[in-house]
């Protein structure tokens, strides 16, 4: 007989009907997140650029979903955003900032269009996003907020100049932001992943085979070995520290590593 979870039956009850806010939830990170955010009991709107992802992520998911296609690069899309989920649903208690764009380049060769880029996907739209979550949350004294950084938050790398000042600027923002809300009941909190075997990562692995040669397996080996553990990290554990966040009212101002211990810290 399976052991009985009583804590785990016991949030679920909690959560029903409270809703849930994922960017960047068509794949990856994004969608495995909305998934177990879904099978906590959350209402669960998500949000992408792909309608067709979000379909088949909304489909993955258990209970009730949204769809909401957008750009969140938008100047108005965060507000389109929470207006549609707020006449749906009604309001957010849980956001999870997801959406991003990671490029390489060495820093003589980003252009003023790709250093914006960086700041306009990665940066601006947690920000503005939060701005528009935090008087609800406030007003009911409680919320939780998770953004999805990167081990790049944390220290740098050549050749990801732009990324890397982005996420520093997102942590940033989350510490900011936890310490000017600690008293409310609302917690922000980051998780800082490492390489995760996500499309995103596909990329940089395609990004490297060409600049250098190797084989895309040569390359995704290299990005592997990068982290002590020595493979990628796996979606799942990073959607398992996005749910350890939203599950401590405790925790607040983090940024958790998920790398496989490149960064200690």
């Amino acid at each position: 007989m399976p052991a009985f979870r009583p804590g785990s039956l016991y949030r679920r009850m909690m959560n029903a009907n409270a809703i849930a806010l994922v960017t960047g939830a068509g794949r990856g990170i994004g969608r495995v997140t909305a998934r177990r955010l879904s099978r906590a009991g959350y209402r669960v709107a998500l949000t992408a650029r792909n309608g067709d992802q979000l379909a088949d992520a909304a489909a993955d998911c258990e209970g009730e979903t949204l769809t909401v296609t957008a750009d969140i690069a938008d100047t108005g899309a965060a507000e389109s955003i929470f207006a549609h989920v707020e006449q749906q649903w009604g309001t957010v208690s849980t956001l999870v900032l997801n959406a991003g764009v990671a490029a390489s380049a060495p820093i003589t060769r980003i252009g003023d269009d790709d250093w914006q880029h960086q700041l306009n996907v990665n940066l601006t739209p947690p920000f503005r996003c939060l701005r528009r979550a935090v008087p609800a949350m406030r007003a009911v004294g409680k919320g939780r907020v998770v953004a999805v950084a990167s081990m790049a938050a944390k220290h740098g790398d050549p050749y990801i100049a732009a990324y890397t000042a982005a996420k520093h600027g997102l942590l940033g923002l989350i510490r900011s932001a936890a310490a000017e809300l600690a008293s409310s009941g609302v917690t922000v909190n980051a998780v800082c992943p490492g390489y995760v075997d996500t499309p995103m990562t596909d990329r940089s692995v395609a990004d490297i085979a060409a600049a250098t040669g190797r084989t895309p397996d040569e390359a995704r080996r290299l990005l592997a070995a990068r982290q002590p553990v020595g493979r990628l990290i796996d979606p799942e554990e990073v959607a398992e520290a996005i749910m350890f966040c939203i599950n401590s009212p405790g925790v607040t101002g983090q940024g958790i590593n998920v790398d496989g211990g490149a960064v200690q810290s």
